[in-house]
Formats: C-alpha cells, structure tokens, sequence
C-alpha cells in the first residue's frame, strides 16, 4: 500500500490518497476540501480513483466528500452511522467555520468495527473509535502497519470531545484498548499534524501512557 498525505482547507487536515501498486486503484480518506491538490496526486501517480473514505462527519474531513463523489462517480465509504447528524448538518458547519458551501451526502456504505474496506487488491480493517464523533472509524492496513486514525489521536495529543456526543473517557478507551494494541510498530496518520508511532505515543502521550 503507498500513499500520499494532502494537508487541506484552512485546519490543515491531512486527506490521504492511498492505493494499490499492483492496480493502482486509489482511494482517498478524508477529502475535506481543496480537491484540486488531491486531484493533482491521483493525476501524478495515474492512479484510478474507486472510492472515498470518510473517519468521521466533521467538515475539515468530509466538507469535500460530496463533490469527489459526484465528479468521478464513486462510492462513499464511512463513517460509523452514529455520525449520521454531523453529516446532516454539513451545510451548517461550513457557515459556522467560514467554508465554501458544502452539501451533506448519505454514505453508500456505513461502516461497523470488524468491517473490511478494499482497495484495488489490499484490504483496510475499520476500527470503530468513538469518543471524538461518536461514529469515528479508523482504517489499519495489517500489511503495511499504517494506520488512519482521523481526529482520535495525534502526536502528543487527544482529539478534542468537547462537541456534541464527544465523551472523553470513550476517547480514551478506544486508543488505549482498540488502537494500541495493534502493535508500538504501527505507524500512524493522524487527521491533523505529524506522523507518529502508537509505540511513542504509548511512551510520551501524556493522555495515554498513564
């Protein structure tokens, strides 16, 4: 599995175009906007565009989602449905935040934790992690060791769970008893910032390593 990080719209949320070698099919995780940068990365690699990925409802991370899906066709996959009333409220996010004007979508696809996502020939595990959305999926791609986490952990640091159905200690059971256990040497995406390891994160995440 190779990938390419695209930091988008003014929070600097890092999509993730993600694909096959031997197909070079793609998807893309958490378009939330900018799409003429994502698009730059498909064109470049030539790669083939199949579905769209989506942790979680927050606009940063799906403000783009309908667009890529209306402009190439393709299937929306995530988040978990509790996330069903962040996605409804798309449009309004993106007044509260000063966005573009989005439009919500209806996933083709919601997600459940032990769910399987492919692309081209690989296979992705969804890990339901609520606490910052209550719906919030990540994607592990067991091969590689990378994981797509979204707003749930960063490197040093906690997604927040100060908005609506935002619970901290779910946060904190999700990273400590389904994140972590993937192993010290999984690499991480995370929705925002650096890369990091769930092994450092273990070590020096004054959130986590308590």
């Amino acid at each position: 599995m190779k990938y390419v990080i695209v930091p988008v719209t003014p929070f600097q949320q890092n999509a993730t175009v993600l694909w096959c070698e031997e197909t070079r099919r793609a998807a893309v995780s958490d378009p939330g906007g900018d799409l003429p940068l994502i698009l730059r990365v498909l064109e470049r690699e030539g790669l083939t565009l199949e579905k769209i990925l989506v942790t979680h409802g927050h606009i940063d991370h799906a403000g783009g989602v309908a667009e890529l899906a209306e402009r190439f066709g393709v299937p929306i996959e995530g988040p978990q449905r509790e996330d069903q009333f962040w996605i409804d409220g798309m449009p309004q996010q993106s007044r509260m935040f000063g966005f573009p004007a989005v439009k919500s979508f209806t996933p083709d696809r919601w997600l459940a934790h032990g769910d399987r996502v492919s692309v081209g020939n690989q296979v992705l595990e969804v890990i339901h992690c609520p606490g910052h959305t209550p719906g919030h999926v990540c994607f592990y791609h067991a091969p590689s060791r990378l994981a797509i986490v979204g707003d749930v952990l960063f490197q040093g640091s906690i997604g927040r769970t100060d908005f609506p159905k935002g619970d901290y200690d779910t946060l904190i059971a999700s990273i400590r008893e389904r994140l972590l256990p993937l192993g010290d040497d999984v690499d991480f995406i995370p929705g925002h910032g650096p890369m990091s390891t769930f092994g450092e994160e273990r070590r020096f995440n004054p959130f986590v390593n308590g």
